[in-house]
């Protein structure tokens, strides 16, 4: 297999394949956008930890420090960055006296914060631990995958009211839509599906999820621990998330169109 090799700033060039869901697969090289954890400490205090494109990391550290209320322009001091080879990045700032103790309550009451969870290091390092791998399991074929798309897009009685949410399914491996939920969140709505599987029994490594957004890693990492085999994505990955399926054995669809797709991971990657 091609080793990743850089692209311009925020991205990877990754090795995919092109399939027309028949047979036939084509490599080509595609450019990935990075995911990676920044962690944000202010005045030593670890406060989030936010995914992001590493680039322009200090105007976004900075914009989130305005646009969280913590402080005035004029009292951010300068951000110093530190990658943490192979995991992420700490971004440390540093602003006056007085700010202190509100970060300080304030990172206290995100202790149990999902979309930041703790912070520094150890939580870089939390963020990434090992998945459970996939056991083995077969997947639909090509032509299952385009039915459950075209079928999810009739289904989105929210979506096509809207044009606000996303959906996330779950779909046998002939392509029939068993579950489908929609919410303005895509993490929200694989939840909802997942947790659908759950009260009615279902078992996920019966068929395969698809999802009306990009793959990211958390989508990743939720069909994993659902133990669902396959997730497919209309639109492209993120590197982290292809990195985290392939090293967990999940099959992982992206680009997802009438006329074709594109295999990120998989068992033709293995």
């Amino acid at each position: 297999m091609k080793r990743m090799r850089p692209s311009p700033a925020g991205t990877v060039t990754m090795p995919v394949l092109r399939s027309d869901y028949a047979q036939s697969l084509v490599p080509e090289d595609r450019a990935i956008a990075i995911e990676a954890p920044v962690a944000i400490e202010i005045n030593g205090v670890a406060y989030a930890v936010m995914m992001a494109t590493p680039c322009d990391l200090e105007d976004f550290v900075i914009g989130f420090l305005l646009s969280e209320g913590l402080a005035w322009a004029e009292e951010i001091g300068p951000v110093g960055l530190h990658e943490v080879e192979g995991q992420g990045f700490i971004a440390r700032v540093t602003l006056p006296p007085h700010r202190a103790e509100p970060v300080l309550e304030r990172a206290r009451r995100r202790l149990g914060d999902s979309s930041c969870g703790i912070c520094g290091i150890e939580s870089i390092e939390l963020a990434l631990r090992p998945l459970e791998p996939m056991p083995p399991a077969p997947l639909p074929q090509g032509e299952a995958i385009r039915h459950a798309l075209m079928a999810m897009r009739a289904a989105q009685a929210l979506g096509n009211a809207t044009a606000a949410t996303h959906a996330a399914a779950f779909c046998d491996r002939e392509g029939q839509v068993l579950v489908l939920r929609e919410d303005v969140g895509r993490h929200n709505a694989l939840d909802k599906v997942i947790g659908a599987l759950v009260r009615q029994e279902m078992a996920a490594n019966q068929g395969f999820m698809a999802v009306t957004s990009r793959a990211s890693y958390e989508l990743v990492e939720k069909a994993v621990r659902a133990r669902c085999p396959l997730l497919v994505a209309i639109s492209a990955p993120t590197d982290l998330a292809v990195r985290r399926a392939r090293q967990a054995g999940l099959a992982l669809a992206v680009v997802a169109r009438d006329d074709a797709m594109l295999w990120a991971a998989g068992p033709a990657f293995d």
